[in-house]
């Protein structure tokens, strides 16, 4: 038995080295974000940087592996096989937990992720084992009780907290600097950098690294009996070499940003290293002092007060630690997902949103917008007036292609590495994912960039986002609690079966991964052209993009039409229940992409000359109307037809299939025809798509007369012939609207 439970050990940390790298994916918009959303560096640099504080970080870090050991459970009343169920169910749950989130590019927290799924596994344990105990055993004597609150309340405490935070600290720094920082950096650059590089060493040196393996000996008693003049050394120190550096002409802000990003990868690997190998390493531990009994007992009976010992863990498992973070940092393209969707929500400027609305996020914005007018009818005006002034967005200095400007990555990163390392001194495993998303987020607000045209969007994104957290959190809970039980009552063959399921669980992500990155690529290619609109000053050049733009969306509208009619006929034809609610969902989507469509021609329209604006404007519009009246119709089509599968009514007649389908076939032709015509900008066969359309429109009104002749002869069910009579028409309207947008394409392409 012993054997096995080596190779189960084994097994864990394989799981391990998959548990960092999704881990890594996760939690690279941690210390990512802000470097890369203001551009302070090269990419390359910005990952070299993070890497290296990746790896030292994860080499110091010892201190945060006691919450795997005893955090959460008793481990003196538990045997050891109980405890390696524990661990292995843990570790299956929250390699699949992850790589979920990953793969739909929302950031969620490693740390709620293990804090949850131990409570998960453990309480499974505890009440079989309570169940088993005659009453002598209660779930407090099995569970940490104090602890996990203690932790439970540290991570989600954070999310307020940093918040806030985030708000008061962004505000006070833009009235300081302003969008213009330049013009007021030498007043101001050296107190601030000194300030920030200093808090980066304090929290790093003497709070976050206070337990790592080099502070021991006569460095820690040096430091920490002179933490006063370290301090104050190095904050005059930090703010003589900035103000050296202002005068040399380097920018402090990207130094700082840079310095915090070290930081933030370093903080980052000491306090959420135990979220990927803290139960591994529980696991060897627990097998070593198992073989140190010399076989005098088993599995069953051997309990587990070993692990109230403080951790000891070897250094050639941080240093491998270390390693496989780094590489999956570099290698990943779900971290880079992730992090696209934190620097969306904190976008200074305008543009395509990746959230819609929520009756929440507008019941928000709306008393936010009252309480803010309230509060400003108070304000003298000259306050009001000089308040503004700081905040003018015209002035910004941005980076090329950065979402937010220098001063903003300062104050994320150097608050965010404050407040991480602060919970890893106190040992509570405060959510790095928490604290770097919100005071981003928090920042942001400060800095206005939540605007009237795009708050509501901005705040319905940060609410998925922390809804996620709340269903990781349940969703740890109750899977890891399942799979412990699941183990506990199937012996080896549960755990054969739960680490299968969860192989299988990880490749199917991986390939729907691979199918999610292809529809992106195509989307790159807009956004592309989206992004040489929005910097382009001139206005021959803005009329061809957007010439450009309008032809990839037109064409785009029209073979998704076409792929989405013929996936309904045939799907209700065919009573394929799942395929029409699968035209359902993508027909939802296309709706609120052309809504992101419509948004792209109001900036395009703003870069032409006023005459062509207005003309070319107006056909741009018309254009994107039709287009959504192609949608509306598919939609109108598919919804009774969905519904009518779904009550398993009468399917349609042989007759009216084959009527139905040939002109399905043939409009399908149509609509490709017209595609291609506007892709290719050549509109000289435009006569003979209006004639078809006309054809066309004659026999669907052939069609539905037909049908009408056959509901007065009473031959069918009447059920079908409405949905019949309703799809010839939502067909019929295919086709019009498509003439019509062929027609104001050429208007809107000709010179």
């Amino acid at each position: 038995m012993e054997t096995f439970y080596l190779f189960l050990v084994i097994f864990l940390f394989v799981l391990a080295v998959f548990d960092l790298s999704v881990g890594v994916s996760n939690d690279a918009v941690n210390f990512l974000n802000s470097a890369i959303g203001s551009r302070a560096a090269s990419f390359k640099v910005i990952m070299v940087i993070a890497a290296i504080g990746i790896f030292v970080g994860a080499s110091l870090s010892n201190g945060m592996m006691d919450i795997a050991r005893h955090g959460i459970y008793q481990p003196q009343h538990f045997f050891f096989s109980e405890i390696m169920c524990i661990l292995l169910a843990v570790m299956l749950t929250d390699v699949v937990l992850l790589d979920i989130f990953n793969s739909l590019g929302m950031p969620t927290s490693t740390t709620v992720s293990l804090v949850f799924e131990l409570l998960g596994g453990t309480v499974a344990i505890a009440l079989v084992k309570i169940a088993h105990s005659d009453g002598a055993l209660q779930l407090g004597n099995l569970l940490n009780t104090d602890k996990a609150f203690t932790v439970i309340l540290a991570i989600f405490l954070s999310v307020a907290i940093a918040f806030f935070f985030g708000t008061v600290v962004q505000y006070l720094s833009r009235l300081i600097f302003t969008f213009n920082y330049k013009k007021h950096t030498k007043y101001f650059i050296a107190l601030f950098g000194g300030l920030a590089a200093t808090s980066i060493l304090y929290f790093m040196l003497i709070k976050g690294l206070k337990e790592s393996a080099f502070m021991d000996g006569e460095l820690k008693t040096l430091i920490y009996s002179n933490t006063d003049k370290v301090v104050w050394g190095a904050f005059i120190f930090f703010t003589i070499l900035m103000q050296v550096l202002h005068w040399l002409k380097v920018n402090v802000f990207k130094v700082i940003v840079l310095m915090g990003t070290f930081a933030l990868a370093l903080a980052f690997a000491g306090n959420d290293l135990v979220n990927f190998i803290g139960v591994p390493l529980v696991g060897y531990s627990s097998y070593i002092d198992l073989m140190a009994q010399g076989g005098t007992t088993t599995t069953d009976t051997f309990l587990m007060g070993s692990l109230l010992a403080p951790a000891q863990t070897p250094w050639y498992f941080l240093t491998g630690s270390g390693l496989v973070m780094v590489i999956a940092l570099a290698t990943s393209k779900k971290a880079h997902s992730v992090v696209k969707t934190s620097l969306d929500l904190a976008r200074q400027s305008e543009g395509n949103e990746s959230f819609g609305t929520s009756p929440v996020a507008r019941m928000l914005v709306r008393t936010c917008n009252n309480a803010s007018s309230t509060l400003l009818s108070v304000v003298p005006p000259r306050v009001k007036d000089w308040i503004d002034s700081r905040f003018n967005n015209d002035e910004i200095i941005l980076e090329d292609r950065a979402s937010f400007d220098l001063v903003r990555a300062s104050v994320n990163v150097v608050l965010s590495g404050l407040l991480i390392a602060l919970g890893t001194s106190l040992k509570l495993p405060l959510s790095t994912t928490y604290v770097a998303f919100m005071v981003a987020m928090g920042s942001s607000l400060a800095d206005r960039a939540w605007g009237r045209e795009s708050a509501v969007y901005r705040i319905t994104g940060v609410l998925s986002v922390i809804g996620g957290w709340f269903i990781t959190a349940g969703a740890a809970f109750t899977i890891c609690f399942l799979v412990a039980l699941i183990i506990n009552f199937g012996g080896i063959a549960a755990m054969a079966a739960m680490v299968g399921l969860a192989v299988y669980m990880l490749i199917r992500s991986q390939v729907a991964y691979k199918k999610k990155l292809k529809k992106e690529a195509l989307k790159e290619e807009v956004n592309t052209t989206v992004a040489k609109l929005r910097d382009t000053t001139d206005s021959h050049e803005a009329l061809s993009l957007f010439r450009e733009h309008s032809r990839e969306e037109l064409n785009s509208v029209l073979l998704f039409a076409a792929d989405a009619l013929d996936r309904s006929v045939h799907g209700f034809m065919n009573e394929n229940l799942r395929e029409l609610r699968k035209v359902l969902n993508e027909v939802e989507e296309k709706k609120v992409h052309l809504k992101q469509v419509k948004r792209v021609g109001t900036l395009g329209v703003t870069h032409l000359e006023h005459d062509i604006a207005v003309e070319k404007g107006l056909y741009y519009y018309q254009g994107n109307d039709f287009a959504s009246e192609i949608i509306f119709s598919i939609r109108r089509l598919t919804e009774p037809s969905k519904e009518h599968v779904d009550n398993n009514f009468s399917p349609l007649s042989e007759v009216q299939k084959g009527d139905f389908g040939k002109m399905t076939e043939s409009i399908i032709a149509y609509l490709k025809r017209s595609a291609s015509m506007i892709e290719k900008n050549d509109y000289h066969r435009l006569d003979d798509v209006v004639a078809e359309s006309v054809t066309l429109t004659s026999q669907l009104t052939a069609l539905k007369k037909g049908e009408l002749k056959r509901i007065q002869g009473q031959s069918g069910s009447t059920k079908v012939s409405m949905v019949y009579l309703n799809m010839v028409q939502e067909a019929q309207n295919v086709v019009s609207f498509t003439a019509n947008l062929v027609k104001v394409s050429r208007k809107f392409q000709k010179e």
